[in-house]
């Protein structure tokens, strides 16, 4: 009887510790309860913002930079930097990476150096942007300090930003996510990315056509490693930027916010909509691997 009435005890408390930890108990659960519909909306928080100038940017190695985060207390969030495509800036991507940040990550929407820089050039200045917007939290010299969990990073971008992410992640197995949004590069091969790897494709892309781009970057992708390819029906290689439809933008955001809630945050209650529950009949493709 003692021993029943410990072992009660014991269980109780772990009870307990996992409704007052909730990442110990399952991921960093923030928010509701998921579902594909409630991601095509603006998430659960109210989003603040905080611009790094460029003058501050260049002399850590990257452009600019605006930090959205969600306003809160007493829950701390993944800092997550997007890269631009070629030719592309911040406000090209403003709309999606508000929508990202509402749905609980902290978000850094970067400026290349130049607008012509290639993949392997804006993946160095992604590793910068994000190590510099990390060094801001930890010294308590931005807004966001507060909320940011700098234990827990990601990439994300599109184009030639898509191609920067697929380097990036190959080059810090310690990032938790990546998203490569219709990738560019001429780079074919990324054997050696230990990163959890989402790549959206858009089926009518012809500036990264996806048998020369998408695809062998899928392909070349370890068979050990989490990874998915999805492809937007009817789309074109624009469909994540601020020309895109209303529908498209809300297609990429609940791809890029499903996967850096499974991976990112280990939140478990994305893993059905990571594996096919995001698809409302708008993917002509959703391959998804490894885990």
């Amino acid at each position: 009887m003692r021993t029943a009435r410990r072992l009660f005890t014991a269980l109780a408390l772990v009870a307990s510790l996992g409704a007052a930890f909730p990442a110990l108990a399952a991921g960093y659960e923030r928010g509701p309860a998921p579902t594909a519909a409630a991601l095509n909306v603006a998430g659960p928080y109210e989003v603040a913002s905080f611009k790094i100038s460029a003058t501050d940017a260049k002399a850590q190695g990257y452009g600019g930079a605006t930090v959205h985060y969600p306003k809160s207390q007493g829950e701390t969030f993944g800092v997550v930097a997007l890269m631009p495509g070629f030719q592309a800036f911040q406000l090209v991507y403003d709309g999606l990476v508000k929508k990202i940040a509402s749905h609980g990550f902290v978000v850094a929407n970067l400026d290349s150096l130049a607008r012509g820089d290639f993949p392997d050039a804006r993946a160095t200045q992604l590793a910068a942007g994000l190590k510099h917007v990390v060094s801001l939290a930890q010294q308590g010299q931005a807004p966001y300090a507060s909320v940011a969990d700098t234990s827990r990073r990601a990439v994300i971008g599109n184009s030639m930003g898509g191609g920067a992410t697929l380097s990036a992640a190959q080059a810090d197995p310690s990032l938790k996510a990546a998203v490569a949004l219709q990738p560019w590069h001429t780079t074919k091969s990324f054997a050696q990315v230990q990163v959890p790897m989402l790549i959206v494709a858009c089926e009518k892309d012809t500036i990264a056509p996806n048998k020369t781009h998408s695809d062998p970057f899928y392909a070349s992708l370890p068979v050990t490693l989490p990874r998915a390819e999805i492809e937007v029906r009817g789309a074109s290689h624009l469909c994540a930027t601020f020309l895109a439809s209303k529908a498209q933008l809300n297609t990429m955001n609940k791809a890029t916010v499903s996967w850096l809630k499974r991976f990112l945050d280990d939140d478990m209650r994305y893993d059905p909509l990571v594996k096919g529950g995001i698809s409302e009949g708008e993917f002509s493709r959703f391959i998804v691997e490894g885990f």
